[in-house]
């Protein structure tokens, strides 16, 4: 997860532009010639596009862009923490 690429993305994209993406991605992951670092990166995009996702709605339901992007990080990191 890379905080600046999520903003980049939540910035320049719309939110069907990027769940598009994130449908093509996970279709591409499911060919079965995919080696295991094409697999990570796959893997590291689509959580920066989801991550960009979920700012974009968390902007639209009223939070700030800033605090939107740092809570989104917070939540990752304590999830990666239990």
């Amino acid at each position: 997860m890379k905080l600046p690429v999520i903003r980049h993305l939540q910035k320049n994209n719309s939110p069907e532009q990027i769940q598009h993406c994130i449908e093509v991605l996970e279709s591409f992951s499911e060919y079965n010639r995919i080696t295991e670092e094409e697999m990570d990166v796959i893997g590291e995009l689509i959580t920066n596009l989801c991550g960009a996702a979920e700012v974009a709605e968390m902007i639209e339901n009223g939070m700030d862009e800033r605090d939107a992007a740092n809570g989104f990080a917070k939540k990752v990191m304590g999830s990666i923490d239990r």
